[in-house]
């Protein structure tokens, strides 16, 4: 008689999840906002010169991609672009650092432009074309507003993971997938069998409620499907639209879960109630038969 024991898989589980939860903290760290250096000077000097500078420089530098009205091409539509205007660090961190195809601009990151001008150019952006933003732009005012987040921005993806995944977070995230899977079948193996395995043929009966949790199961998986889909091709016609819309990320994760989560459930319970199973255990050298 054979232990099915599942204190080993519980134990793989939870070290899985304080794995899952030092990943964040690593990405957290990697997409947290850089400590802003207020200078009054240079608040002065941006308030003074955006009007004209932001729109020289924008036009030597950004119109080829984005175009001279701000109405897109190679680089997304700026006009009248709520996301634009809803975040204003975001707007001068793509003009600092940039990011792909897009190259970065502030002179800390190889680009010309000093930090004047990458004012100048992101207030210019967040006040033409129809955009109108409530405050003008400068380390000061993104210094107060430092860890605000507006919803509409909560759905994109580089908010939460950075946008390179460092060898030390692919190992992470390998180690606490193989964990998950072990600890998973681990207590799977201990629910389907018990906490014994008795050598022999083991029949399995169906009770009218397992046929109801089936039925309510493959139900789930069918809805699921069909709403992952639904929203994978809302995303995609957003992303098309003249005004792009963001992916809603948590949606389509949260969907693309319950389908996975759902077909185990009702793998399990066919392997636990419609299918017959047999064990067979070590001998008595040690050795299991074959």
């Amino acid at each position: 008689m054979e232990r099915n024991d599942a204190v080993m898989p519980s134990v793989a589980i939870v070290v899985a999840a304080l794995m899952w939860i030092i990943l964040l903290f690593m990405f957290n760290n990697d997409t947290r906002p850089e400590p802003i250096k207020v200078d009054p000077a240079l608040s002065a000097v941006i308030a003074k010169e955006w009007p004209t500078t932001g729109k020289t420089l924008f036009e030597a530098n950004c119109a080829g991609c984005h175009g001279a009205a701000g109405q897109g091409g190679v680089g997304p539509k700026l006009a009248g672009d709520t996301t634009v205007t809803a975040d204003h660090a975001l707007v001068v961190t793509r003009i600092l650092k940039g990011k792909s195809p897009m190259p970065a601009f502030g002179e800390e990151y190889g680009g010309k432009l000093k930090d004047n001008e990458v004012y100048a150019v992101a207030n210019f952006v967040l006040n033409s074309w129809g955009n109108k933003s409530e405050d003008l732009v400068t380390p000061a005012t993104l210094a107060a507003d430092a860890g605000k987040v507006s919803p509409d921005l909560i759905r994109v993806r580089s908010r939460f993971v950075p946008p390179e995944i460092i060898l030390p977070e692919i190992f992470l995230v390998t180690f606490v997938m193989l964990l998950l899977t072990y600890g998973i079948i681990g207590l799977y193996s201990h629910w389907a069998e018990g906490a014994e395995l008795k050598p022999g043929i083991h029949k399995v009966r169906s009770t009218p409620m397992v046929m109801v949790a089936m039925i309510a199961a493959l139900a789930g998986v069918v809805l699921f499907s069909v709403l992952f889909v639904k929203q994978i091709l809302t995303g995609i016609a957003g992303m098309n639209a003249a005004t792009p819309v963001p992916p809603v990320v948590t949606a389509e994760g949260f969907y693309a879960a319950m389908v996975v989560l759902l077909l185990a459930l009702v793998l399990g319970i066919y392997k636990k109630y419609f299918m017959d199973g047999e064990v067979v255990v070590e001998d008595a050298s040690g050795e299991f038969p074959w």
